[in-house]
């Protein structure tokens, strides 16, 4: 069974920089697509950023030109590299990983999330 684990979120202030990472704790057959989400306190969960098993990503209009999203398929682990933080960045952060397993069996799988708060 594949589980990811997340890593990065935490504390920084507006400007700052913090980088998520996903990685998938067990042995991936085939990656399709890996994404990040965040939910704000009080509002919906948001797509952030995707990257396609061929390389192509898609950014939030909200978040063009500050956040990168990146993978390591030697790790089976997804980035995201958050510069410029603004105080409307702060959500929980979770990972979405659309992968065939070792058993070459579909799996849409998600994180616990991790928090970023941006404040001062």
């Amino acid at each position: 069974q594949v589980q990811l684990v997340e890593s990065g979120g935490g504390l920084v202030q507006p400007g700052g920089s913090l980088r998520l990472s996903c990685a998938a704790s067990r042995s991936i057959f085939l990656f399709v697509a890996m994404g990040w989400y965040r939910q704000a306190p009080g509002k919906g969960r948001e797509l952030v950023a995707t990257i396609s098993s061929g390389g192509s990503t898609i950014y939030a209009d909200s978040v063009k030109g500050r956040f990168t999203i990146s993978r390591d398929n030697a790790k089976n682990t997804v980035y995201l590299q958050m510069n410029s933080l603004k105080p409307e960045d702060t959500a929980v952060y979770d990972c979405n990983v659309l992968v065939y397993d070792s058993r070459r069996v579909f799996m849409n799988l998600w994180g616990k999330g991790t928090l970023v708060t941006v404040s001062s």
